[in-house]
């Protein structure tokens, strides 16, 4: 398993920026290439004086300039690094973005899992979120609300389920906090027998 919300220098500094914005998602661009954050992981941005806060659910790396098509350069090369030592450009030419599902936001000081009164702002800068912070994101299960109804444009089940065991991982009782969990979504999802169970799989 990915390590989850450690504590590093890494997580404190921003990750990105918010390049297209929904109420309920938010699409961002990263800095670094091939370094979005792992499925599942809690990020925030803002909103004027609102934090967001949203669950990664996807990432991609495509080329920048969407009618230039990317082709294979690493035919002699022994390795992917050696492509790139070869080829500086395509650090210049690729760009490595993920979206987010908005799961709550933060306002007056209080985490509240609804969806905040406007979309986040174009160019607000993104982070990951420390362990004490995803901890209080955490502290009420409303959350899975939000993200299990999101949109199917990606694997929703699959990010519920990763958000769920990265979160476990920073709590001081993870197996009761994933026993909650699966209660919660047990009552969310009681006519959706085979959609629960491959949930309850994946917490395992």
């Amino acid at each position: 398993m990915d390590q989850p919300f450690t504590q590093s220098a890494t997580d404190i500094n921003k990750i990105g920026e918010v390049i297209e914005a929904r109420t309920d998602q938010l699409l961002a661009q990263c800095y670094r290439l091939h370094e979005a954050p792992p499925l599942g992981s809690l990020i925030k941005t803002r909103e004027g004086s609102i934090e967001i806060y949203g669950i990664v659910a996807g990432a991609s790396t495509h080329a920048l300039d969407s009618g230039r098509r990317i082709i294979a350069r690493g035919e002699h090369e022994e390795t992917d690094e050696a492509v790139f030592a070869a080829n500086p450009q395509l650090a210049r030419l690729l760009v490595t973005d993920f979206t987010a599902i908005v799961a709550g936001h933060k306002s007056d000081g209080t985490v509240r899992h609804y969806l905040p009164p406007r979309p986040a702002r174009i160019h607000a800068f993104v982070h990951t979120c420390l362990a004490d912070e995803a901890r209080q994101f955490a502290a009420s299960l409303d959350f899975i609300d939000l993200i299990a109804a999101a949109r199917r444009d990606f694997a929703v089940d699959e990010v519920v389920a990763a958000c769920l065991r990265r979160l476990a991982a920073v709590q001081t009782d993870p197996q009761d906090f994933l026993v909650r969990a699966g209660k919660h979504l047990t009552v969310l999802m009681s006519e959706e027998f085979q959609r629960l169970n491959s949930i309850l799989k994946r917490l395992k």
